[in-house]
């Protein structure tokens, strides 16, 4: 064989003689514990390397761009071991029940389920009977840091705590069991995966799967009621408690359209109308009235300047403003006391709350302050309070202010156009027979 031919053989073998040197000289499981690299150990997150699982081996009801489980209803865990759950299911034969086996007894949420030490030293040579002295095992795999992420040796019996809180929520394992409703039903595909996270538990939308199916023999006598699962408040009001160490319970958006979302001020009265009794589980009729009968200001609802137009409003829509306020008890109250009420107290109407005194107000000469200058600055301010009448009585042909001239100079020279284009706004101040308009006619 030439030595060029031999290259090219070493050439096109090279990738297989790497995977070769790659397997003979691999860290095992046991020798990546004693110093290998952190990354290649098994257990450490549900998938190798920590990759994404994918969304069939999640939970039933999981999203493709899931949050994870309700924050509320579980709070975040602190999970201080590694465990490949697919290694002792698949390699080794084991069930969920061997190690989780007060699971298909459990009628309350509070129930330890979790193995107890004691489960593990048949495998692992361990001795956990008196929790103050444990005994290690032989080898790698009988050794604390196998286990326990972070221990090292010289730590002794002191291992990280694990922290996992009850859930917020009402649920019997037990009654699921019996009727044969499998872990993967609400857990999802676990023997696939190596360790169990917090985004293995159980989703809402998933759980409904069952909950709402008429006719399910899995269904039994748990319905769809919010109560079945979640929790009610102490005070006997008979609503469900909403606030939690964890945050506050809210529906998602999915569950009647009803997600308390930045919009829902705009959403909720279609979500109330098409069903109240959802809005009646966790709010109390109160709560609704306080904001309907005007005992509580939503902000949302009037604009920051709204005091100076609501009169405008209060006008062109009469009923949709008494929906929430009543006249006598909410807007004649308020004007007495401002003084804009003609039947409110004299000292307040002479007060010129509203307006500047007199003198600058409407007395010769015209100067910035004076209503006429308001007026034309913006005329929307003065009609929010006064209608049309209320500036013909002084500014009329007729009125107090007779002979004074409201138009422009030079305006005799164009009213004719004026008045045949539209002459409603010259009978609010003259009369059909008016002399003085005849020249417009």
């Amino acid at each position: 064989m030439t030595t060029r031919a031999a290259g090219r053989w070493i050439y096109l073998l090279m990738p297989l003689l790497v995977a070769v040197l790659a397997a003979c000289f691999a860290l095992s499981d046991e020798e990546a514990i004693a110093g290998g690299d952190p990354a290649d150990r098994h257990g450490m997150a549900p998938m190798p390397s920590n990759v994404a699982v994918p969304l069939k081996w999640m939970p039933p009801g999981t999203l493709k761009q899931d949050p994870g489980p309700s924050s509320v209803v579980f709070p975040p865990q602190t999970i201080t071991i590694r465990f490949n759950h697919k290694k002792h299911l698949d390699s080794f034969g084991l069930a969920c029940k061997d190690c989780h086996s007060k699971a298909a007894s459990s009628n309350s949420i509070e129930d330890h389920l979790l193995p107890q030490p004691q489960t593990c030293d048949g495998c692992h040579g361990t001795n956990h009977d008196n929790r103050a002295a444990v005994k290690a095992g032989d080898g790698a795999m009988g050794g604390c840091a196998y286990c326990h992420n972070g221990y090292k040796e010289g730590d002794g019996n002191r291992v990280a705590r694990m922290i996992l809180p009850r859930a917020n929520m009402t649920f019997s394992h037990q009654k699921h069991v019996v009727r044969n409703i499998g872990c993967d039903k609400c857990h999802g595909a676990i023997k696939e995966l190596e360790l169990a996270t917090r985004d293995q538990l159980p989703r809402m939308s998933g759980c409904l799967h069952c909950h709402e199916m008429p006719d399910s023999a899995s269904q039994g006598d748990a319905k769809s009621a919010c109560e079945t699962c979640h929790i009610k408040s102490n005070n006997g009001d008979g609503i469900l408690r909403t606030h939690f160490a964890s945050g506050t319970l809210k529906p998602p958006k999915w569950l009647n359209n009803a997600g308390h979302t930045p919009d829902f001020i705009e959403r909720h009265k279609q979500v109330a109308g098409t069903n109240s009794q959802a809005c009646a589980q966790c709010h109390s009729e109160k709560y609704c009235t306080d904001c309907h009968d005007g005992r509580v200001r939503p902000r949302g609802i009037h604009p920051n300047d709204y005091l100076n137009m609501h009169a405008i409003d209060a006008r062109q829509a009469t009923q949709r403003c008494t929906s929430c306020h009543r006249e006598q008890t909410f807007c004649v109250d308020c004007h007495q006391r401002t003084g804009v009420s003609m039947s409110g107290p004299a000292n307040l109407r002479n007060s010129g709350r509203f307006h500047p005194p007199k003198s600058e107000w409407s007395d010769a000469p015209r100067k910035p302050g004076h209503h006429a200058f308001e007026a034309q600055r913006n005329l929307n301010a003065c009609v929010s309070c006064h209608i049309e009448r209320d500036c013909t009585g002084c500014h009329g042909a007729r009125g107090i202010g007779a002979g004074f001239n409201p138009h422009r100079g030079g305006f005799a020279g164009g009213c004719s156009t004026q008045f045949k284009r539209n002459p409603r706004p010259c009978y609010v101040c003259h009369e059909p027979g008016d002399r003085t308009l005849s020249q417009c006619q």
